[in-house]
């Protein structure tokens, strides 16, 4: 059976175009070019992207840590890659640096319409803490704020460890697998 290999790492700057376009793609163009260049030269801006070896980048996760809160500010698969645990796979890397960061919370805003995210999100434990009412300019829907705390307690690791289990075993359903990248450690 063929496997298609992943490569998730920090961008480099010639693939500002890329994430760009795979922003345009899924977020209806949230930031430009200056928006991700800024977020790699952020020291407290933990930018990761997704990406088919040989091949084009599908998915992107930020988050920047604010005093002990990592605020997760962007995840996107490109909808072609939908549905295969790709996000997840993202949103536990981001929360894996998270605690390593030795960071104690997360929170991160979802639209209200967007159930797929939410589902993951609750999976890992976020909680809903408020409503920030028309937060989305373009189509001035509602987001909801998400919360999920305790990420410096071992309790959250040895979570992360289950999840993990998990997300590996969904992504070899969908026949992925993750190449180490040097510059992040995907496994537990």
């Amino acid at each position: 059976m063929f496997s298609s290999r992943l490569i998730l790492n920090t961008p480099h700057y010639d693939q500002l175009t890329q994430l760009v376009e795979l922003d345009r793609i899924c977020l209806g163009g949230l930031w430009t070019k200056r928006g991700y260049q800024r977020e790699l030269d952020n020291p407290n801006s933990s930018l990761l992207v997704l990406s088919i070896e040989f091949g084009s980048i599908i998915g992107c996760s930020c988050f920047w840590a604010i005093l002990e809160e990592a605020h997760i500010a962007l995840l996107m698969i490109h909808p072609d890659y939908q549905g295969q645990g790709l996000g997840q796979l993202l949103l536990y890397r981001l929360l894996k640096k998270a605690a390593n960061c030795n960071l104690e919370r997360a929170t991160l805003e979802v639209q209200v319409s967007n159930q797929s995210a939410l589902a993951v999100y609750k999976k890992i434990g976020f909680q809903l803490v408020g409503r920030r009412k028309s937060y989305y300019q373009k189509t001035g829907e509602d987001a909801l704020i998400l919360w999920r705390g305790n990420l410096d307690r071992p309790q959250f690791r040895e979570d992360l460890s289950h999840w993990w289990s998990y997300i590996s075993g969904r992504l070899s359903k969908y026949n992925w697998l993750i190449l180490e990248t040097g510059n992040e450690q995907v496994e537990k």
